[in-house]
């Protein structure tokens, strides 16, 4: 999707962008949060686009043959191998975290819901992931009821992980998805 259509797409939806994320960040994970719909997709991935924030995110390596390969690889995907490695299977965490170590570069988009139904509890996975590559953490949001899709604050994940992931929670709170239902907060 090109900077030019993506500014159409949400401009045809009646969306606007903001961000507060630092020109020079190399490497974060991006939370995508409230996730109550298909439809998040399109408006997140335009408003990178727009916002010329480089975002990737994460399936399994074998959903990345034939013709679903091209448009996974154009929306950002990259492949998780979670083989045997060393007589073990890596964790998602550990998989991810290799990732931030082989890159000069990465931005990985996660849901921290792990779903767009309803889960009273966060995953902690985007929280490892950060503290064990060491980058920063940062709220991306789709409002829908005031049609704004952007980049909130940013957090560090060192100390005490149930107090960080809270202050994230806080910022999430006023957002309301396309489901307010099935959201988390």
């Amino acid at each position: 999707m090109g900077y030019y259509f993506a500014r159409f797409i949400l401009w045809i939806g009646g969306w606007k962008v903001s961000a507060k994320i630092p020109e020079n960040t190399k490497k974060a994970v991006m939370i995508a949060a409230p996730h109550t719909s298909n439809w998040d997709l399109v408006w997140a991935r335009a408003a990178f686009y727009i916002l010329k924030i480089p975002v990737r995110f994460t399936v399994k390596k074998e959903l990345l043959k034939g013709p679903l390969k091209w448009l996974l690889n154009g929306l950002g995907a990259i492949g998780i191998d979670r083989s045997h490695k060393n007589g073990k299977r890596q964790s998602m965490t550990e998989a991810m975290v290799q990732l931030f170590n082989e890159r000069e570069e990465l931005v990985v988009l996660v849901t921290p819901e792990g779903t767009r139904s309803y889960q009273p509890e966060w995953k902690t996975g985007f929280y490892r992931v950060a503290e064990g590559a060491n980058v920063p953490i940062f709220c991306g949001y789709l409002d829908y009821k005031n049609k704004i899709a952007g980049v909130g604050p940013s957090f560090m994940a060192e100390g005490d992980m149930s107090e960080t992931i809270e202050k994230i929670k806080d910022f999430y709170r006023p957002i309301q998805g396309k489901y307010p239902e099935k959201g988390v907060i």
